[in-house]
């Protein structure tokens, strides 16, 4: 099963012990971002995408779904 951005959020959260506010500090944006992500009332726009990319060295493949592995 395919599974969306706040599913993918999810797990590489609990992957990488992070929380919702340590995630949100290392890619730049509030915490209750963070947080609507994950209930998904909302993804992120290209800066945010960008950022989390930067910020984990991870592929923007990962967070869009298309591969499964970001290390």
């Amino acid at each position: 099963m395919e599974q969306g951005f706040k599913e993918i959020l999810r797990d590489f959260l609990k992957e990488n012990g992070l929380t919702q506010i340590d995630f949100a500090q290392k890619v730049g944006v509030k915490q209750g971002q963070v947080s609507e992500w994950l209930k998904g009332k909302a993804k992120p726009g290209y800066d945010s995408l960008k950022a989390m990319c930067l910020a984990f060295s991870v592929p923007a493949d990962y967070f869009l779904g298309i591969t499964e592995l970001y290390q």
